[in-house]
């Protein structure tokens, strides 16, 4: 057909067919003229063959420069760009290359010259997983969700731990960063959760846990991470300083995780929380969903995994805090209420990712969610008012100028009746009411109730009074069961054991 070459199918076809045809009726039979028919019987060579050398149509616009300029730069240097090897020849050169006319011409020689003398490049060599040999752990910034917990902003990560063979994940909800505690914490969490270990533990963020950390600290996290691997009789290793695609497991499984959590709150309609367990068992059931579709390659992981120790291990950071006479201790820069009763002892302090246990001796004494330091050097303070509703009682007006004050409000609305109770009474009588508002909560265990109590007076511009809304608290039911059945044991059975005796 014109305007395409003939093939060398086409032309052995004819060759073979004008043997029995005449070379019009072989011609066509091939598809092509019969002109083109003479040219091949004057040339028999396979058009394959007959291919002329291929030259250049225009003068090569870098011919003066390559070689003798850019190939030297090139030599030292491969790692430069074609486009500065581009304003290099404008600024030494300015007649010769005016304008950006060779870029393009410039970068594929630039390419063609690195494909042929550049260095050599990395290979990645994919890897067939194993049943129950490698498992990958990972922190994934989550904030890109959106999620708010009681219309607040969630800055958090996921812990996210996955079996390289069958795919089965786990996830958690990181407050903090990635430190050892964390990685800790919910690695344990998804070992007990799995029901086995796996051979190998791999992850490339052990290392944020050495990070602003003198040797010897770092040390110290080095040990206690080595102890937990021994523990559960797990390999330890990590992957090369930058060489993310080592981990490219749990990389790509964290990218699926968000869009999964991604969609699933749109179906949900809405990214709020109530608190910050509904969002974790929300994240929960997304994990439980996936999983369910790998139960088959799960069962065969399981089988190669091996068996969980008697117990679990030390998942958390022990610091050792006395408690002051200001009513609480430090951790981390961050203050906590204890009981008074506490004062001057000195607790050893369980830091977790998302919570601190303090205990005295043995004895478990004090519980915190926890908090975090701000980088602005001001004071954080984590403040329980049961704990100091007793000195309060004595001494009310310490309240107005208390450093914890508005850490002492257990609910928004106790701040909202201290704002407008100090905004329209007398200093001392606005401490005095506001202290018995927090005193009626706690002897009447009654946070929440008298919580929309102080909100329906604010709203109706009264200002809340403890005698007052105590009145409209619902009474505690103390009533007695009346019909329990009561077994009185006979006098005789006492005789029967006497006569055992004797």
């Amino acid at each position: 057909m014109p305007g395409k070459p003939v093939t060398d199918q086409q032309a052995r076809l004819y060759m073979t067919d004008r043997l029995h045809h005449s070379q019009r009726v072989a011609a066509a039979r091939a598809g092509f003229s019969e002109r083109t028919a003479r040219r091949l019987e004057a040339d028999p060579r396979l058009p394959s063959q007959r291919k002329p050398a291929r030259g250049r149509t225009v003068p090569d616009p870098l011919e003066a420069v390559w070689a003798p300029v850019l190939v030297p730069i090139l030599e030292r240097d491969p790692a430069v760009q074609a486009v500065t090897l581009l304003r290099h020849l404008q600024l030494t050169d300015p007649e010769a290359f005016p304008d950006d006319r060779v870029r393009r011409t410039l970068e594929r020689r630039v390419r063609d010259w690195r494909a042929l003398h550049g260095p050599e490049r990395d290979v990645i060599f994919r890897q067939t997983p194993e049943p129950g040999r490698m498992a990958l752990s990972d922190f994934t910034d989550a904030s890109g969700l959106g999620v708010t917990i009681a219309e607040q902003p969630l800055a958090h990560r996921l812990y996210h731990f996955v079996l390289a063979y069958s795919g089965w994940e786990h996830a958690a909800v990181v407050l903090g960063g990635e430190s050892f505690t964390a990685l800790a914490e919910n690695l344990q969490n998804a070992l007990w959760t799995l029901g086995g270990v796996p051979h190998e533990h791999r992850t490339d963020s052990l290392s944020a846990a050495y990070r602003n950390l003198d040797a010897e600290a770092a040390a110290d996290i080095t040990g206690r991470y080595e102890n937990f691997c021994g523990h559960y009789g797990l390999l330890a290793s990590r992957n090369n300083p930058g060489e993310a695609h080592e981990n490219g497991s749990i990389e790509a499984h964290n990218n699926h995780l968000k869009v999964a959590l991604d969609q699933g709150l749109i179906l949900r309609g809405s990214r709020d929380f109530p608190d910050l367990a509904s969002w974790r068992r929300f994240v929960d059931e997304v994990v439980a969903r996936r999983n369910r579709r790998r139960e088959a390659a799960v069962r065969i992981e399981m089988a190669a995994l091996r068996p969980l120790p008697a117990r679990r291990t030390t998942d958390f950071t022990e610091v050792v805090a006395r408690v002051t006479k200001t009513g609480g201790f430090l951790v981390h820069q961050v203050f906590y209420s204890a009981p008074s009763q506490l004062i001057g002892q000195r607790l050893r302090v369980h830091v977790y990712d998302d919570r601190i246990e303090a205990f005295l001796g043995a004895t478990p004494v004090v519980a915190h969610p926890r908090r975090r330091g701000r980088d602005d050097g001001v004071r954080v303070h984590c403040v329980n008012y049961r704990h100091v509703i007793h000195a309060l009682r004595r001494k009310p007006q310490a309240l107005a100028g208390s450093v914890y004050r508005d850490g002492l409000f257990p609910r928004s609305e106790y701040a909202d009746a201290w704002a407008a109770l100090s905004g329209a009474l007398p200093r001392r009588d606005a401490c005095r009411r506001m202290v018995d508002l927090l005193g009626l909560a706690h002897d009447e265990g009654c946070e929440a109730e008298l919580a929309f109590l102080i909100a329906d007076s604010l709203a109706r511009h009264d200002l809340p009074d403890a005698r007052v809304l105590k009145e409209n608290l619902e009474p505690r039911r103390r009533e007695l069961p009346d019909d329990t059945p009561v077994a009185l044991t006979e006098l005789a059975s006492f005789d029967a054991l006497l006569e055992g005796s004797a």
